[in-house]
């Protein structure tokens, strides 16, 4: 079975699948390895891990996609991509969708942020009218390949001009192609309900750590009937947070011989890569 379409059926489900963001090809294969049903390529841990940003538009399609193309490689699990809001027009996102397609996503989020974007937890943003994000959708959902390639269409609208607002975008969404949609930062279990309950498609929650969004855990969000939920950058945070303290440590002690245990071990890192797979095929098609 394609991963478009196992991607297309997990979201049918409908059992709140957590969905950990990785933004390179080893935090995905630990991802893969932990036993996920699927990755995300975040575009905020692409901004922060590649270029050191933050999340406020700086990233460009090349950047992730490149990251995408090196995921797909290392991974078999379906992919969903941050396309953030298709870096331009609804042209640009006719390039970004075949490019993605070409590239390993069996999924695209596109958001109907203004250009530069900002991250859907951070205050200050803007979004643009419904009518430019319907032919966005439109043109996603005319590019594509594979039919059960899917587009999630996201609005951050709620933050801006409240939860009705959000609901009517997202059905206009919906209305012009979208497979599913993802209303980002609600604040309360209630406005999640309403997203689940009043919107006809399978639905993504979206928990950032120190974020807006309640954290309702596994059960709490299948109660509620959204598919996927993500945790687009908890594996980042996680080693940010231990890189601060290994590296704490070997500044002010010289040493890492107290804090060995926050290491993963160098056969542990050589598992993360699959070193063994490759020393077969060397053993197949090295020299003799």
């Amino acid at each position: 079975m394609r991963n478009t379409t196992k991607l297309k059926q997990m979201f049918s489900q409908r059992r709140a699948i957590p969905v950990p963001g990785a933004a390179n090809a080893m935090f995905a294969k630990v991802v893969e390895a932990m036993g996920f049903e699927a990755v995300y390529v975040t575009g905020a841990g692409v901004a922060n891990m590649h270029l050191g940003a933050p999340d406020i538009g700086l990233t460009t399609m090349t950047e992730v996609s490149a990251v995408l193309a090196a995921t797909a490689d290392a991974v078999s699990i379906p992919i969903i991509v941050d396309g953030d809001t298709g870096f331009g027009s609804a042209l640009n996102v006719i390039r970004c969708v075949r490019w993605f397609e070409r590239h390993g996503a069996s999924a695209i989020q596109l958001e109907d942020q203004v250009f530069p974007k900002r991250c859907g937890h951070f205050s200050g943003k803007h979004v643009i009218p419904v009518d430019e994000m319907v032919s966005k959708i439109k043109a996603a959902a005319d590019t594509r390949t594979d039919s059960d390639f899917q587009i999630i269409a996201r609005t951050d609208a709620l933050a801006i001009e409240g939860i009705d607002h959000a609901l009517e975008r997202a059905r206009a969404y919906i209305e012009a192609g979208a497979d599913v949609t993802f209303v980002e930062a609600p604040t309360s279990e209630s406005e999640l309900a309403r997203i689940a309950c009043e919107l006809d498609v399978p639905q993504v929650a979206n928990v950032v750590f120190g974020g807006r969004t309640p954290d309702l855990g596994r059960d709490g969000f299948a109660k509620l009937g959204f598919s996927v939920v993500l945790y687009a950058n908890a594996v980042l945070q996680a080693a940010l947070k231990a890189s601060f303290e290994v590296l704490t440590e070997l500044r002010d002690k010289g040493s890492l011989t107290r804090i060995a245990s926050r290491l993963a071990s160098f056969e542990e890192r050589q598992r993360a890569v699959a070193k063994e797979v490759w020393d077969e095929r060397e053993k197949q098609f090295g020299p003799s």
